[in-house]
């Protein structure tokens, strides 16, 4: 009689070697990412000060947020700076790429130059641009009878969110220029010399060729910009820390400085989840978007 046994096969060296590679990693993966987010969704439901005991509140944590006033400003900040930040990095980024995949001289270096930001700490850049702006312009521009730059602009209400951009778009554009450079390199010069043949001016090939044909690319870096925009924190806190008057406190700032500091761990716990839920509904959005967009082609 033949047996109904299947016969397992033994599990390879090279499959055990990829294993054991992997495992490190998803250790660590789970251990500062699996199981913050999985407290974090715990203490949301929780009136927990950030010590000392606590008693669970249900959902009343998520609609205290809806009537914070302090949240809603936090997050009318963090969309203006997102939303403007995203089109100017992906703008300035595609522009650079272009430029950098031209045929001109030291084309590697300035390559390399241009990545070197988003190889610094976001908190080093900081500080350094908060010299900028508090010493190094009002100095000049008092020099230059400049007056509406004789202030540091992180000190003004109303203009030290642009501050705040010039850093996030300065660090942010290096790693988007890399990512555009790749998807430039994939596409055949054959087409371009075609389309000059054909008599197709320079925009009219960006339009009708260089576009559709980054798609994909630019779909990676609309998500990738966009996350990291909206979830600025470094530059908050190098910068103004919230200020002038809470007008540059961003979500993760505020979900640091109040959960960490404030006694609000349970409540910033819920804002952090709501803000988690929010970010990842964007991005899904946008890939559906960018998606039917690339099926179109």
């Amino acid at each position: 009689m033949k047996s109904n046994r299947k016969i397992r096969k033994p599990i390879s060296n090279k499959t055990k070697t990829l294993l054991l590679m992997l495992l490190p990693a998803l250790l660590l993966f789970v251990l500062f990412n699996t199981i913050p987010l999985i407290t974090g969704a715990f203490y949301s439901f929780t009136n927990y000060r950030g010590y000392g005991s606590y008693d669970f509140v249900g959902f009343r944590n998520f609609s205290d947020l809806f009537r914070d006033i302090r949240v809603g400003k936090s997050y009318l900040f963090t969309f203006k700076y997102a939303i403007a930040g995203t089109i100017l990095v992906n703008v300035i980024s595609l522009l650079l790429a272009m430029g950098l995949n031209s045929k001109i001289k030291f084309k590697s270096t300035l390559r390399g130059m241009y990545f070197l930001p988003n190889i610094l700490g976001g908190l080093v850049v900081g500080y350094i641009f908060s010299f900028i702006f508090t010493y190094i312009i009002p100095t000049a521009a008092k020099a230059l009878n400049i007056d509406f730059l004789s202030n540091s602009i992180l000190a003004s209400e109303r203009w030290a969110w642009v501050g705040v951009l010039i850093v996030g778009v300065w660090q942010t554009v290096a790693m988007n220029t890399i990512i555009y450079i790749s998807g430039l390199q994939t596409i055949p010069a054959d087409i371009y010399e075609a389309s000059a043949i054909d008599g197709a001016g320079k925009w009219c090939t960006f339009k009708k060729l260089t576009l559709p044909l980054l798609l994909p690319f630019i779909s990676t870096n609309l998500i990738l910009s966009t996350k990291n925009m909206l979830m600025v924190f470094d530059q908050i806190i190098s910068l103004t820390k919230g200020g002038p008057a809470q007008s540059t406190e961003s979500i993760s700032y505020l979900i640091y400085r109040n959960g960490m500091e404030g006694g609000q761990f349970g409540f910033q716990s819920a804002n952090a989840v709501v803000f988690f839920i929010l970010i990842v509904t964007i991005s899904v959005v946008q890939l559906v978007i960018t998606s039917k967009k690339e099926e179109q082609l």
